[in-house]
């Protein structure tokens, strides 16, 4: 195999972490919009959270394309 195919595996497998960020976002905001609607009074004091979670998880989805374009382009 050529240095250059495997180059391009090798960033092609480090955007599965981008997917994978993808549905863990899907999972944080059901989970919040299912117990806000169980009960509304609770709502308020869990939105910092749902904030904290959401930075997080789109900072590792980030940070995994910064892993693939790397790969692509410096190595």
């Amino acid at each position: 195999m050529e240095a250059e195919a495997a180059k391009y595996i090798g960033a092609g497998i480090a955007c599965l972490g981008m997917g994978g960020a993808g549905m863990g976002l899907g999972q944080i905001f059901g989970n919040y919009l299912a117990g806000a609607l169980r009960n509304p009074s609770a709502a308020d004091g869990q939105f910092g959270r749902l904030i904290f979670g959401f930075a997080v998880t789109e900072a590792l989805g980030i940070f995994s394309l910064l892993v693939a374009l790397m790969l692509l382009f410096v190595v």
